[in-house]
């Protein structure tokens, strides 16, 4: 193993959190059972927060963001890893509460890890990401709660971002009919492209509901905005139909009443891709590599740099981020 390695390491000074470019002393990993060289990451808006020292999600620095990384096993103590598997991690407050993969290496533990799913390369991986792996779970449980495409439309709002990009792209591939919500009117042409059948202008969502029921509409929901759209959202749902609710990016409040739920059954589904369990994690990631076009995918994806970090950051909390940022750690 070599004696350094290149991380884009945070500190903190004053209560100000910023960030560069460094070479340190691989002595310095944290504790683990698994040492991976770290090709390529990803950017997600919990990322943004981070680099940018918002929500007091790291408590401890210098630190390592970079919530997600793919690359290959260097020295493993972990029975189900040798080096040289390819690998990819997301989630376990990975680049939250232990230094992640804004880095050429990286340490954590074993069980934390899947492996790289044929066909997909490690590019494409982090162009998934966890936004990307959360779709997917947010799409496999809308499938466990009866929605299928002929149930009807399917909302994606948000569609725009990473998750919802990635939701767009999986529901029109596997045959669902997709309206996607989004304020950025120079994305249409784009979520046409990754199979959006409709446009539906943010604003028309963004209002608090004018009645606790308005007109069915909706066979299924991937929403990724929270607050007033999925206030509104709630009640344009069809009868036993179901939200998967996977962001807060429109605030974590939510100003509803018990109606949808008691008198047309509607479900909200939580969806949690930082500690899902790792059958479903795999699973996940093998309807990925199966029902994801990788076309799609990297027409939707941008790659960056280590440096490039501080303004992606502002970009992607500003929501003007299109699709997926891969962060090739070693460029």
């Amino acid at each position: 193993m070599a004696a350094t390695f290149t991380a884009f390491l945070l500190e903190e000074s004053g209560g100000k959190v910023s960030g560069s470019v460094k070479e340190l002393p691989s002595s310095v990993l944290p504790p683990g059972d698994v040492t991976v060289a770290v090709t390529h990451s990803t950017l997600n808006y919990k990322d943004g927060m981070i680099l940018q020292g918002i929500g007091r999600l790291v408590r401890q620095y210098p630190h390592v963001p970079g919530v997600d990384f793919a690359g290959v096993v260097e020295d493993s103590q972990h029975k189900d890893w040798k080096k040289g598997d390819a690998v990819v991690l997301t989630g376990w407050r990975v680049g939250e509460m232990q230094w992640g993969g804004y880095a050429t290496r990286a340490r954590v533990r074993g069980d934390w890890l899947v492996p790289l799913p044929k066909p997909l390369s490690a590019k494409q991986a982090m162009a998934v990401g966890t936004a990307g792996f959360t779709s997917m779970l947010a799409v496999m449980a809308l499938e466990a709660h009866g929605v299928r495409p002929e149930s009807g439309d399917v909302l994606v709002t948000g569609a725009a971002g990473g998750v919802g990009s990635v939701a767009t792209a999986i529901l029109a591939n596997l045959g669902y009919k997709v309206a996607c919500s989004t304020g950025r009117p120079e994305t249409h042409d784009y979520l046409k492209s990754l199979g959006a059948s409709a446009i539906v202008e943010r604003a028309a969502l963004a209002s608090p509901p004018a009645r606790p029921l308005d007109s069915e509409r909706w066979a299924g929901a991937i929403d990724s905005v929270g607050g007033t759209t999925l206030a509104t959202v709630l009640t344009q749902m069809k009868y036993r139909c179901s939200v998967a609710a996977c962001g807060l990016a429109g605030g974590p409040k939510l100003d509803t009443t018990v109606i949808p739920f008691l008198l047309r059954g509607v479900n909200l589904l939580g969806i949690d891709s930082v500690m899902c369990p790792m059958p479903q994690r795999r699973e996940a990631w093998l309807r990925l590599a199966r029902d994801l076009p990788l076309a799609k995918l990297d027409s939707l994806t941008v790659t960056a740099k280590l440096a490039d970090l501080p303004r992606l950051a502002g970009d992607i909390l500003k929501g003007q981020v299109r699709g997926r940022v891969v962060v090739e750690t070693g460029a």
